[in-house]
């Protein structure tokens, strides 16, 4: 049986998926390794040859069957895998500046491989998901909410990558802040450089650098004040979750800044359906339905939009990547197969 192998590689682990070609997922299951992104290029290729040995041995297939890798890491970079000249998410060091990603692991591997950013991988995965056979019909947009904020647009069935491979970059994408801030609330800064985009609110470091410091000072008896802020901003989505006020305000505005960024989507691409994923919906139902009813209801959509569109979850979040990634390689060699 001949397959692929879905890679995906993120700041601290570097998981794999085999996807048949027959279209079949052979694991159900988180299969990963340490990334090794830190200790530069080499080591985190030492951990793809890794984690490609051990899942073709989890499901018991040989080397020589595996047709093509499927790979994403972190964006920014170009749709030929290059990381960006000023680095990207868990890509900060200078080795990785410009770095030619796929090129090395193919080199590496001496196979195929087509490349995606992790957000484009994980909005692929959810579309075809969803859609079935119907998916190359069919257009989406995904929102992960994660450390920062990946995104894709997916249209026709495929990832839409633009001209340098950077579409997607939903994260960045300026939102307007009028009415989502506090009158006496800072503008928010993102990592990137820019002020007042998705990132700088609807993320982990939006909560921990923009938001947090903020709502601390409207509420100084507050358990997380005084701790350091990046425990308390992962304390945040638990305090949430148990029906907290300030936290449920802080949600309140990333909810409200992703349906300010799908509204600006309603109207430049008019997806069939919109997709939220990462931690802030890897909850408890109850909160997880808050949030997503939220950004819904912070999209404004046009009578006739509101009664197609649907407000989905990305299913099986932790694994969406390395099998988005299976599946782009899959799409790509099918028509020479």
């Amino acid at each position: 049986m001949a397959v692929v192998v879905g890679i995906d590689v993120g700041g601290t682990k570097t998981n794999a998926t085999v996807l048949a070609d027959d279209g079949r997922f052979l694991v159900d299951r988180m299969i990963e390794v340490p990334s090794r992104v830190l200790e530069g290029p080499a080591a985190a290729i030492d951990a793809i040859r890794e984690v490609v040995a051990v899942v073709l041995s989890h499901v018991g297939a040989d080397p020589g069957s595996v047709l093509a890798l499927g790979l994403d890491t972190p964006g920014p970079a170009s749709a030929d895998g290059v990381i960006s000249q000023r680095g990207a998410t868990n890509f900060a060091q200078r080795e990785w500046w410009g770095f030619d990603v796929r090129a090395a692991v193919e080199a590496a591997m001496h196979l195929p491989v087509i490349y995606n950013n992790d957000g484009n991988a994980a909005a692929l995965f959810a579309h075809q998901e969803h859609y079935g056979a119907a998916a190359g019909h069919r257009s989406s947009i995904s929102a992960i909410v994660g450390t920062g904020l990946g995104g894709g647009v997916i249209e026709g069935g495929r990832v839409v990558r633009g001209a340098t491979g950077m579409a997607g970059e939903l994260g960045h994408v300026h939102i307007p802040m009028d009415g989502l801030l506090r009158p006496d609330q800072p503008v928010p800064h993102c990592n990137c450089g820019f002020d007042a985009d998705l990132e700088s609110v609807a993320s982990l470091s939006g909560i921990m650098n923009n938001l947090l410091p903020y709502w601390l000072t409207q509420y100084p008896d507050h358990p997380l004040v005084g701790q350091p802020i990046g425990d308390a901003a992962k304390a945040v989505r638990g305090y949430a979750q148990r029906g907290d006020e300030m936290a449920l305000h802080i949600f309140e505005q990333q909810a409200m800044a992703i349906g300010r960024m799908f509204t600006i989507a309603a109207n430049f691409t008019d997806p069939d359906a919109y997709f939220v994923g990462g931690g802030v919906v890897e909850a408890e139902p109850h909160f997880r339905d808050w949030f997503l009813a939220l950004v819904s209801q912070h999209t404004l959509l046009r009578e006739e939009q509101r009664a197609v569109a649907e407000f989905l979850v990305v299913p099986e979040l932790d694994m969406a990547g390395a099998r988005g990634s299976a599946m782009a390689a899959l799409n790509a060699i099918r028509p020479a197969s």
